[in-house]
């Protein structure tokens, strides 16, 4: 069950009611799952991090499959449900091997990963376990996406980690009409 109720537009600070009603209007109602849920009720902060996610999401030079996996990782790592059933089915429809995608899932060694899948995974799991990166870690995310790559491979992490916080410590819902199964945490 939420920890906060589903915003409105007397709810939001006054001085934001505009930008409330912008992000309403884009959105097409008021987000009821999700970090979107959670982030409304402080519309000028939902407006900046939608910014940062929809440039990461469409302007990224990484590719889809690199994006996704990212984001896989982030979700498993810190235990997000709501994150791992928005990106698991999209992750695999990027390229990312079922196989992958049930080994993150039931937190199962990694093994035969390609270069790429294995500078994400290696990169994001090293930082979310002993919140630092190491030297041979951050070189393999460097020689498979560049300088601007790596950049951008943190940033997703980042982002959808500020994403996860917000799901989890707020406990927003799951959507009903869910594609996944739970994530065993």
């Amino acid at each position: 069950m939420a920890r906060l109720p589903i915003a409105t537009r007397e709810s939001v600070p006054e001085d934001q009611r505009n930008v409330f009603d912008e992000m309403v209007q884009r959105l097409g109602s008021v987000p009821r799952y999700g970090p979107g849920s959670v982030m409304i009720h402080v519309p000028l902060a939902h407006r900046l991090a939608t910014g940062l996610n929809d440039y990461l999401r469409n302007e990224s030079s990484l590719p889809k499959k690199t994006q996704e996996l990212a984001m896989l990782v982030t979700a498993r790592e810190l235990d997000c449900p709501h994150i791992w059933n928005a990106h698991a089915g999209s992750a695999r429809t990027a390229g990312v091997p079922d196989g992958l995608v049930d080994a993150l899932r039931e937190k199962k060694e990694l093994i035969a990963l390609a270069p790429d899948e294995a500078a994400v995974a290696n990169y994001g799991r090293e930082f979310f376990r002993t919140h630092h990166v190491s030297r041979g870690a951050f070189q393999a995310a460097e020689e498979q996406f560049g300088t601007r790559g790596v950049v951008e491979l943190t940033l997703i992490m980042g982002n959808y980690s500020l994403l996860a916080f917000l799901i989890n410590a707020l406990d927003a819902d799951l959507p009903p009409d869910r594609t996944e199964p739970l994530l065993p945490i």
